[in-house]
């Protein structure tokens, strides 16, 4: 049986910023990647590019800005461009079904409040202890937050 959980975070000040800025480096990511969908479509080519080379770039995205886009989890970003895969799908799914398509569109700041994290250890830590109100998620780049349960964590975590 798959549980959703949602938990409040409470960060310090500094943990904030640092989420803050993830939240809109990956937002940058997810309109770069839509903006290059976009000009390969409209060069005479008309060229499709697929989430497969948009991920084959992130390593050198990675390693050209080292301050931004490089401290955070390579599979979170992954997941980031998976988001806008599935946006492209959807709008050609619509319009085979004869429906208001509706193209992906860009990501101010503050529409973008969500970072995937795909498992469990990679980029995120889950440190929880049974029956104890205050666990801490670890997150790269971030540093360990607290968490407030309202119930315990049934199972695993693993996203």
């Amino acid at each position: 049986m798959i549980r959703a959980y949602k938990f409040l975070m409470r960060p310090t000040a500094r943990q904030a910023v640092a989420l803050g800025e993830m939240l809109r480096d990956h937002c940058s990511l997810y309109n770069g990647a839509l903006q290059e969908r976009r000009d390969a479509y409209r060069h005479p080519w008309k060229t499709s590019i697929r989430y497969g080379m948009q991920s084959a770039q992130l390593k050198e995205i990675r390693a050209f800005d080292p301050e931004r886009q490089g401290r955070w989890s390579f599979s979170s970003q992954q997941a980031t461009l998976r988001r806008l895969d599935k946006a492209f799908a959807a709008f050609f799914r619509r319009i085979r079904a004869g429906r208001t398509p509706g193209y992906p569109r860009f990501r101010g700041v503050n529409w973008f409040d969500t970072v995937e994290f795909p498992k469990d250890g990679d980029g995120v830590r889950w440190d929880s202890t049974p029956h104890d109100r205050v666990t801490r998620v670890r997150f790269r780049g971030v540093g360990h937050v607290k968490v407030n349960q309202h119930r315990p964590v049934a199972g695993k975590v693993k996203t």
